[in-house]
């Protein structure tokens, strides 16, 4: 049995799958494990309330973190369970503020509704009108997680997958190259998000979490603050596309990946149909004032000085030829391969129980 890719989803798998008495190979192009989204992410442990119901990534965000959390317990890792406000600035964002109240019900969340003052309590220099409080969100190190995964895999470090021939089934968790491996008709159109770390005087700003409102056309969550398990607070991500499915630092464009993404009827069919979102967000990545207008919306307080940048990441979003974008993971079988395509977040938070899932897909 081989596992194809180095990130959480890939290393969790091919842990749960030897738990389970099989022999297996994890196969890893970098020369380290978690080089990519794993290693680039906010470190969040997602509840699961912006899911819906009876979808994939309900159903494995739930549990995934339940699973994470006994993880980290059982083999010491640095964890906690911080809880976040989701706060509505404007008017507008009340009503779905609300929807995912309801949502978060429907889950079995302990999500409590807040006023201004209640807000305050929870976070005393965040701005809102109303929030929700969601106290099952947590924070970790996935590259820490990853590590202990790993701990008695037969790992192939520096090694692209073309052993295909050598084993009798494989399990496609590429992350940015899924699709590639797939052959899929969706494609992954990469968007980099870029963070900010607030220096030390700015830390008390942000006591656990504090996100936006999401926008329900996508699924990125906005920018927001985020206090993280070695107690440093980031600020990010925004979400602008990438030339290039390792463009990190938005210079090293890769000219035949680009060319992939902007020929791609899919991309230019969602580029047309959220033409100004991606405007603001690519005007946010050229303007740290423009950033920071975003983030003082959440806590006012905040100064250009307080913003010193970070590592981005990227995203892998699956997007179909008609334009849409894939907003749940994709687990299929197509002969002796099972492939993982669009795993994104919460893939982190949700990996143990994607593993799980692989396995029955895998029979």
């Amino acid at each position: 049995m081989a596992v194809v890719g180095g990130g959480i989803v890939g290393v969790a798998t091919a842990h749960f799958l030897q738990q389970k008495g099989l022999q297996v190979t994890l196969f890893e192009k970098e020369a380290g494990l978690a080089a990519h989204q794993t290693g680039r992410n906010s470190g969040v442990i997602h509840s699961g309330i912006y899911y819906p119901p009876g979808s994939l990534k309900a159903r494995t965000c739930l549990r995934g973190r339940r699973l994470m959390e006994e993880f980290c317990t059982r083999h010491g890792l640095a964890w906690k369970r911080c809880g976040k406000v989701i706060v509505a600035t404007q008017a507008n964002q009340i009503e779905k503020l609300r929807q995912l109240g309801q949502r978060g019900q429907e889950h079995g969340l302990q999500v409590r509704a807040l006023d201004r003052a209640g807000l305050r309590q929870i976070e005393p220099a965040c701005a809102g009108l109303e929030a929700l409080f969601v106290p099952e969100t947590g924070v970790v190190d996935y590259r820490q997680v990853v590590q202990k995964l790993a701990e008695g895999l037969d790992i192939r470090l520096k090694t692209p997958w073309n052993h295909e021939s050598e084993f009798d089934a494989w399990i496609n968790c590429a992350g940015l190259y899924c699709d590639r491996l797939a052959g899929s008709e969706v494609k992954i159109v990469p968007f980099r998000g870029e963070y900010y770390h607030l220096s030390p005087e700015a830390s008390d700003l942000c006591r656990g979490l504090i996100y936006p409102v999401p926008d329900p056309r996508f699924p990125f969550l906005g920018v927001h603050l985020t206090r993280h398990a070695d107690d440093s607070v980031g600020a990010g991500p925004n979400a602008v596309l990438a030339l290039g499915r390792e463009n990190y630092d938005g210079w090293s464009i890769n000219l035949g990946e680009a060319l992939e993404t902007l020929t791609y009827p899919g991309f230019q069919k969602l580029a047309v149909k959220y033409w100004r979102m991606g405007l603001e967000e690519q005007l946010r990545s050229f303007s740290k004032r423009l950033f920071l207008r975003e983030l003082r919306k959440l806590a006012p307080e905040l100064q250009l000085r307080h913003l010193h940048p970070a590592p981005a990441g990227i995203r892998a979003q699956c997007v179909r030829p008609d334009g849409t974008l894939v907003d749940d993971f994709l687990i299929y079988r197509q002969g002796k391969a099972v492939h993982v395509i669009n795993a994104p977040s919460p893939a982190a938070t949700a990996s143990l129980a994607i593993a799980e899932e692989i396995a029955s897909v895998l029979g």
